[in-house]
């Protein structure tokens, strides 16, 4: 099979440079991986606190309503937010509880 693959993959190559569009889709898509990620470009508002995290969200979800941002992307992008909430919900605690140590 080896011994074959390179006439194969040649004869492929020459066709592609002789106008063959499918044969140019292969060599293309073997030499040039797919995209599997992309940069977003989405404005979001400050997100350290409830409101601006909850502002975040519905910007994201508005994104995607409007055909900006894939679902998927959508989803990678919420999930970097609701970390963001957790951090400064994780904040916001640590500082009740020092004020309630102090206060013994």
């Amino acid at each position: 099979m080896e011994e074959g693959a390179e006439a194969i993959a040649r004869k492929v190559v020459d066709m592609a440079k002789e106008g063959d569009i499918s044969a140019a889709r292969l060599v293309i898509e073997r030499l040039v991986p797919v995209a599997k990620e992309r940069p977003i470009f989405l404005a979001l508002p400050a997100t350290g606190s409830a409101e601006g995290v909850a502002q975040a969200q519905a910007a994201i979800l508005q994104a995607v309503a409007a055909g900006d941002l894939l679902p998927g992307e959508a989803a990678t992008l919420a999930g970097i937010v609701e970390a963001r909430r957790k951090a400064v919900e994780t904040q916001a605690l640590e500082a009740r509880i020092n004020v309630l140590e102090s206060t013994k």
